[in-house]
């Protein structure tokens, strides 16, 4: 019987980076094309925007607010295909589990981001430099996250702290700019908190 070898077994790194790019390309191609088609005037400057900054790779911080049925969800969904289909990452996560399922590859953003559940004034999340979810953050170009206003901004701190730190030596990256310099596209109705 053969024997398993440490050459058998991919490692963490590249499970999590390959399960990100398992996209099909042309089909992602094809709805791209289909959805940016139905896009209004308003979403497609979001849209536009958006693209703008990742392909120039800027960074920028992105709020879009709107109550339920505004088109939100379609939107993260055109962008997702649009940076896949490029062959490139994009974690979509959102702030509820239930959300999550309406994204495309989406998890909770607790989940994806190992965000401490009781987040206080100081907290980390808990990503090491280096570590394989380093490694998938520093591929990202794209950060989607859903139903914002719903969790507490220690979580969004957190976040920003941790990614400063594990991006600040990576190449086109800046550590000193929030989120390490990434795209981050927040979404939701602070109408659902009232």
């Amino acid at each position: 019987m053969p024997r398993v070898t440490d050459l058998d077994i991919p490692s963490l790194d590249d499970v999590l980076i390959h399960e990100e790019l398992r996209y099909d390309r042309l089909a992602l191609a094809e709805e791209h094309a289909k959805l940016i088609s139905a896009l209004t005037e308003d979403q497609r400057r979001v849209y536009e925007t958006i693209v703008s900054s990742v392909e120039a790779n800027r960074g920028g911080v992105f709020f879009l607010y709107g109550h339920g049925g505004t088109g939100k969800t379609y939107l993260w969904k055109t962008l997702s295909a649009y940076i896949r289909h490029q062959g490139n990452i994009v974690l979509n996560v959102a702030s509820s589990a239930i959300a999550s399922l309406l994204l495309p590859g989406g998890r909770t953003a607790h989940s994806r981001f190992k965000i401490p559940l009781t987040a206080a004034e100081d907290s980390t999340c808990n990503i090491k430099p280096g570590s394989a979810l380093a490694k998938l953050i520093q591929m990202t170009k794209l950060i989607i996250w859903d139903e914002a206003p719903m969790i507490n901004k220690y979580c969004y701190e957190a976040l920003d702290r941790t990614m400063r730190d594990i991006l600040r030596h990576s190449y086109g990256c800046d550590g000193s700019k929030p989120f390490g310099g990434k795209t981050i596209v927040f979404g939701g109705d602070f109408r659902q908190i009232l």
